[in-house]
Formats: structure tokens, C-alpha cells, sequence
């Protein structure tokens, strides 16, 4: 799987103001829905937050990969931002986040879900690919740095 199959250039933002976990997923689900207006923000919104209680979904090495299903996505979409500065995120090794992979899944494709949470993963795992999108300078060259993945 290549992140441009999920990955619209509506849907990548450099820089983006974050001054808390909560304040940056709601700000998520906003430019997700700016670039799909089928979808709900506030329902975006609180599924990212229940699934954040369950347990954080910061990687450590300033990575989060919030995920969720839900009924009304029609197919795999992602959202990825690079904050202007790191945040809380209670991540596993306590450091700040920067790098935010939002995924949105339908609600039935358990194994999908599966499937690509691991290749974000191991993604993300790659010190090279992160520290590229960390040297984007703007949303275009944020999303063609993560499309060629």
C-alpha cells in the first residue's frame, strides 16, 4: 500500500498550530471534513477521543497514529499533520508528538484496518521517511514526501 491511496493533498497540513491532544484531533477532524463533507466532524471527533481512552496512540519518537472505524466512511482516508510544535500526547515514551496519522476506516474492514495500521507503523518506524516530512517546508512538499511511500 502506497500512502497516496489514502492520502489526498486536502487532507496533509504542515504546521499546524496544536496546543493539546484534544485540540489537535478536533482540528483533524475539521480538515477531513473540509476535504470530504460527507462526513461529521463531531462524530470524527469524539471516535478519535474514545479510542484515545482505550489507550494512547502515540508511538513514541514523536508519532501518533489516531485511528478509528466508523459507519459513515466509505473507504480508508487519512489525515496527516506536521505541528508547528510538539505536544503531549501520552505517548509510550513520554516524549512529544509532531507527526499526526489520522486513519479513518469503515466500519466492517477489520482486516484492512489491520492491515495498513501496520504498514503506518512501520512506516513511521523508518528514521529517514520521518525525518523528511519533519523538513517539509509546506503542505505540497509535506504531501509529496508521504505520497512516494
Amino acid at each position: 500500500m502506497k500512502l497516496h491511496s489514502i492520502l489526498s493533498p486536502g487532507r496533509t497540513h504542515n504546521s499546524v498550530p496544536g496546543t493539546s491532544k484534544k485540540r489537535s484531533l478536533e482540528k483533524v477532524a475539521q480538515f477531513i471534513c473540509a476535504d470530504n463533507p460527507t462526513l461529521d466532524p463531531n462524530q470524527i471527533f469524539d471516535r478519535l477521543i474514545a479510542r484515545e481512552r482505550l489507550g494512547s496512540t502515540g508511538l513514541g519518537q514523536g508519532i501518533a497514529i489516531p485511528h478509528c472505524r466508523l459507519k459513515s466512511c466509505q473507504e480508508i482516508t487519512g489525515c496527516l499533520v506536521k505541528l508547528e510544535k510538539a505536544i503531549d500526547f501520552d505517548a509510550i515514551d513520554g516524549e512529544p508528538v509532531d507527526l499526526l496519522f489520522v486513519l479513518l476506516v469503515p466500519d466492517k474492514a477489520h482486516d484492512e484496518h489491520l492491515t495498513v495500521l501496520a504498514r503506518l507503523a512501520e512506516l513511521f518506524s523508518d528514521h529517514n521517511f520521518c525525518d523528511q516530512l519533519r523538513h517539509a517546508k509546506n503542505d505540497d512538499e509535506l504531501y509529496t514526501t508521504a505520497s512516494a511511500y
